[in-house]
Parts: structure tokens; sequence; C-alpha cells
């Protein structure tokens, strides 16, 4: 009852195949909950934003587009906004 060289290289096709796919989809779901984390980040970042420098004059009008930012870039993007708030 010895393996058949057509069976072992069809089970290793079938590893191979199933750790392609597996890896297909495990990228874009390390990119949506990048995206996700992010967005929390951001928003938490830009209500404390307005919530601490109320006391300085300092804030970050909340739209779109400010969202948007904050929530693509995070950390970053809050940064950006405080700097173009200031240049503008």
């Amino acid at each position: 009852m010895g393996f058949e060289l057509s069976i072992i290289l069809a089970y290793a096709f079938g590893l191979i195949l199933l750790y392609i796919v597996g890896w297909v989809l495990l990228v874009p779901l390390k990119f949506i909950i990048r995206l996700i984390w992010n967005g929390v980040i951001g928003g938490v970042l830009l209500f404390l934003v307005n919530l601490v420098g109320a006391a300085w004059g300092i804030g970050i009008v909340i739209n779109p587009i400010t969202a948007i930012v904050a929530g693509f870039l995070g950390v970053p993007g809050v940064i950006l906004l405080l700097l173009l708030q200031y240049i503008l």
C-alpha cells in the first residue's frame, strides 16, 4: 500500500493552493483592520485636540474632509491638520 507520486503531488498542490488563497484573503483583512484602527485613533485624537485645545484657542473643525484625513492617516493626519491650520 505505497503512496503513488500523483497522490503526493496532488496533496502538495492542494496545500500550496490553500496557502495562496489564505494569503490573498489575509492581506486585505490586515489593510481593513489597519484602516479601522487609524480611523478610531484619528477620531479620538480629533476629539481630544478640540477638548484640550479649547483652553488655548486651538481646535480643528470636524467636517467630512478632516474626518477622512484623520481616519486614513491617524495621528500623522491630525498633526497635518494642526499644521495646516497654523499655516493657513
